[in-house]
């Protein structure tokens, strides 16, 4: 939301770290991951958004005097410490996936190469930015495929937690599918459709429902759209509807796009009688739009059951992502530079998804040649070369036994991972957030159907190259190795 210094938008253990390392002379050069661990809302698939809002935040950071003066008094950071932090820029490089891309579990949405002091200061921001919009971008592309083609409005900025969440969160919607947003400053900031009709507070304002409409359709004749329940939908709402839509086509006033509203009640009975309606007074192109608490699921739903709606205003459940609030994107170390060479590093666990891949990687995307669906993901190792000339095998990292065979000619590779900054300078424009929007939907076309459905989706491997997968067990091996003679 414009430029901010957010610098102290961070954990207090990360500058207690930084004074650490500071205080030791220790500030090698490292790298860490941004990446996620299981889809949200059981998805097979995430959306990856808010990389413009990381960048703002990369471009925009430093200890104004504020900020030193505040730190000061917490009387745990030394002078030494503070002068450090007085005249402190990002110097290293950042890698991300592009926004409104398809991604998977393991595979990082963002790489950051800096001294460790630089790096370790960043991570909360990057993942709070990162997972939001992520996590709304994704439950908007659940939203808008259950919608089959119909226009989804985001509406949900009264329920959202707070300005930042309602108004990026928009943003992230438009992204992931939404066509538009009733939030008007996200709407200024992103320029992106200004979307909404009216509320039952004006039908309510006037002695009866039919002069509401009428001054409403007179004051907006290019798009109206009557809210048609806040007395009774059947017998007051919609007949007051047709008789200002006849009156606009007998003045030669017909609106290019009109309609209704339900905003309550059993949403498919409804529309399917507005329908008929409608239909019989010779107004088959109205459109039938439904609010009221909808999702995914309800969407759905109302598609199987023959509802007469052709567009949806989605609010409370899209905009706080009801059913998953988290996106839940953490932050590893994945390398130590020593004498010009990363050493890779792992984390160890007893939960298998929980170990981290080591290295400096990137992320291949591989597709079916004559299709152009996603086969697999590929993460490698940055020095590794692959050719599409090849013949290429790929296979699961934990059941390693599953293995796929990739004949020369039968697929494409994609490398995702783009430069974001180099040597603490941008070197990436975002693009406007209709073209990301625009961008998202091809994306999400490279999935197989099997892949999008809402409920049990096929699940995406994201796979490991042999050579990864080698350092990945060697550490492994050598860290049980130095337990086991230690004890």
């Amino acid at each position: 939301m414009g430029e901010r210094n957010l610098t102290l938008l961070t954990d207090f253990y990360e500058l207690t770290m930084m004074q650490g390392y500071f205080k030791n002379k220790s500030n090698e050069t490292v790298i860490f991951d941004a990446f996620y661990r299981s889809n949200p809302s059981g998805n097979g698939y995430a959306v990856c958004a808010g990389l413009e809002q990381m960048i703002d935040y990369i471009k925009n950071l430093h200890f104004d005097q504020d900020d030193i003066k505040y730190l000061r008094e917490q009387k745990i950071f030394d002078e030494d410490f503070l002068e450090y932090l007085s005249t402190f820029r990002f110097t290293g490089d950042i890698y991300a996936i592009p926004e409104g891309t398809v991604v998977f579990p393991m595979e990082p949405l963002v790489k950051v190469i800096a001294p460790i002091m630089e790096a370790q200061l960043v991570e909360t921001a990057i993942l709070t930015i990162i997972n939001h919009q992520s996590l709304i971008a994704t439950k908007a592309a659940r939203v808008a495929y259950a919608a089959k083609g119909d226009g989804v409005m985001e509406f949900g900025l009264r329920r959202a937690q707070g300005p930042d969440a309602g108004t990026l969160g928009a943003r992230a919607a438009v992204i992931g599918g939404c066509i538009g947003t009733s939030n008007v400053l996200a709407a200024k900031l992103y320029d992106i459709p200004p979307l909404g009709t009216h509320a039952h507070s004006w039908i309510m304002s006037f002695e009866d429902e039919l002069t509401a409409f009428r001054h409403y359709a007179n004051l907006y004749p290019e798009n109206t759209t009557l809210l048609v329940d806040t007395y009774d939908t059947l017998r007051s709402g919609v007949p007051n509807a047709i008789k200002v839509f006849s009156e606009l086509k007998e003045a030669g006033k017909m609106p290019k796009k009109y309609g209704i509203r339900l905003d309550s009640g059993d949403l498919a009975y409804l529309s399917k009688k507005a329908k008929k309606l409608l239909d019989a007074a010779g107004f088959t192109d109205a459109i039938i739009t439904a609010s009221s608490d909808l999702d995914e699921y309800l969407i759905d739903s109302l598609k199987t059951q023959g509802a007469a709606i052709n567009s949806w205003g989605v609010g409370t459940n899209l905009i706080t992502s009801k059913d998953c609030p988290a996106f839940g994107g953490v932050y590893k170390l994945a390398a130590i530079e020593k004498d010009g060479i990363f050493i890779p590093k792992i984390k160890l666990s007893e939960n298998t998804w929980k170990i981290t891949n080591p290295g400096n990687k990137t992320i291949y995307r591989i597709y079916d040649k004559e299709s152009g669906k996603i086969k697999a993901d590929l993460i490698a190792l940055i020095d590794e070369e692959f050719s599409e000339e090849n013949s290429l095998m790929i296979f699961d990292p934990i059941e390693t036994w599953k293995k796929t065979y990739l004949r020369p000619g039968s697929y494409t590779l994609r490398e995702i991972l783009v430069p974001i900054f180099l040597n603490g300078e941008c070197v990436y424009e975002s693009p406007k957030v209709m073209d990301i929007r625009a961008y998202c939907q091809k994306e999400l076309d490279t999935l197989w159907d099997e892949t999008r459905r809402l409920v049990n989706p096929h699940k995406v491997y994201v796979d490991l190259s042999k050579k990864l997968w080698t350092i990945k067990n060697e550490l492994l091996d050598s860290i049980n190795e130095f337990y086991h003679t230690s004890k």
